[in-house]
């Protein structure tokens, strides 16, 4: 790629409105399986997950040190470096604008991995054609959903993105944050029933993370998945990883 291409991709970056942003980690190796991806949060997010780890990231108030020509310009000198760039957040697909980002990296020579809830299924939609990985999570039975994120009709939104996220071509991973305070075991097995019927055979349940948690009865309360419950949840969906 020319200099001048690199150019005209940082002129256009500059040129738009873009999604504030709130974090930059230049390596990871866990953020899109397989490949060392740099990672790119975005700042808000409508959940109040109580277990998330990020909640410095839900308001989205803008302000930041970082800048998108800033953090484009360094990504332009890792081409050959690394292999792809993962947006997490708060919620990247809040975002109207994030779109133009993702087809930028790309143009810059990266696969683009892209860390969701799904909660937004159009905006959602018009990132997968730029996505070639989806990290999704799923928070809870769809009955239970406005539960755990505190949005009322989430579990709808999160159906329809889920939908066409499996309609298209892009490869993805469906992950459960697992704590008993949030989900109980028959929670997770009408989540494994759901994942069935929607013809998917691997899940990651995820470990709690007590890092950035500001609740501390969900710190002093976490107790491991059972093995007894992984062999029910298996019954639905085969491949489980506990992560």
């Amino acid at each position: 790629m020319s200099k001048a291409v690199v150019s005209d991709i940082l002129t256009d970056i500059r040129s738009r409105p873009l999604p504030p942003l709130g974090g930059f980690a230049p390596f990871s190796a866990v953020d899109y399986p397989g490949y060392l991806c740099a990672v790119i949060y975005t700042q808000g997010c409508p959940c109040r997950c109580h277990y998330c780890h990020n909640p410095h990231l839900q308001h989205g108030r803008g302000h930041s040190e970082l800048s998108w020509p800033a953090v484009m310009n360094w990504l332009a000198t890792r081409r050959g470096l690394l292999d792809a760039v993962a947006f997490c957040g708060g919620e990247p697909t809040a975002h109207k604008s994030l779109p133009a980002v993702l087809q930028q990296v790309r143009n810059l020579g990266f696969s683009v991995a892209l860390h969701t809830s799904g909660i937004y299924p159009y905006n959602f939609s018009n990132m997968l054609p730029y996505t070639d990985w989806v990290g999704f999570d799923i928070k809870a039975p769809l009955a239970r959903y406005a539960d755990v994120t505190g949005v009322p009709g989430s579990g709808i939104r999160v159906q329809n993105s889920v939908e066409c996220m499996l309609s298209g071509n892009v490869a993805y991973e469906i992950r459960t944050t697992v704590h008993p305070a949030i989900l109980d075991a028959s929670d997770l097995v009408t989540i494994a029933r759901w994942l069935k019927l929607l013809g998917i055979s691997n899940w990651v349940l995820q470990s709690f993370n007590p890092a950035g948690c500001v609740n501390a009865d969900l710190v002093t309360s976490y107790a491991p998945i059972d093995h007894e419950l992984l062999d029910k949840l298996r019954e639905h969906v085969p491949n489980i990883l506990v992560r």
